[in-house]
């Protein structure tokens, strides 16, 4: 299968399971940061859209532990940057129906959760197709070290994904069960 025929068979799949709650214990994500000897409390996360995996409660553990939010805004040319954002703050909605911080201030995370349709075992991941997380790993790289994790359910799991030069892969994906 082509990336378009695994996006829609796995966005039409994910949204008949959208009920299904994420459990991930925090304890592994902290210990895969002390592996990494990844030392900033920057998180790049995402508010979920679409029926993605909702991470909120992980970003809310996060926050209690003195970890820094920051949330996506789309920019023009297909790209993004992470901006500070805190609980009791509004999120206003971009172009695409994506919530997004108001904030202006700038965060370039040491963490980054990336949403994602699909997976397979050498970390691929597949998206929506715009390339914005790509682009911005490519980016961010270029600045600093930066971890970056996905979240999926076993059925996101494929089992190859035909990949680019563009396409960057993921150094975790945990998977809830």
């Amino acid at each position: 299968m082509n990336k378009f025929e695994i996006r829609k068979k796995i966005l039409k799949k994910r949204e008949q399971k959208k009920f299904q709650k994420l459990t991930v214990n925090i304890d592994i994500i902290l210990k895969i940061l002390k592996t990494k000897k990844i030392l900033g409390k920057k998180i790049g996360g995402y508010y979920p859209y679409n029926y993605e995996i909702d991470i909120m409660n992980i970003l809310k553990k996060f926050k209690k532990k003195n970890f820094f939010i920051s949330l996506p805004k789309i920019k023009k040319n297909f790209q993004m940057d992470f901006f500070e954002w805190s609980f009791n703050e509004p999120l206003v909605i971009n172009k695409f129906g994506i919530p997004e911080p108001i904030s202006k201030k700038i965060i370039y995370p040491d963490i980054l959760f990336v949403p994602l349709v699909a997976f397979d075992k050498q970390f691929n991941r597949i998206g929506y197709g715009g390339g914005f997380y790509d682009r911005y790993i490519e980016k961010i790289r270029k600045r600093k070290k930066i971890i970056t994790i996905g979240f999926a359910f076993p059925f996101q799991k494929v089992k190859k994904i035909v990949t680019n030069k563009y396409d960057k892969k993921l150094d975790f994906i945990l998977l809830n069960k």
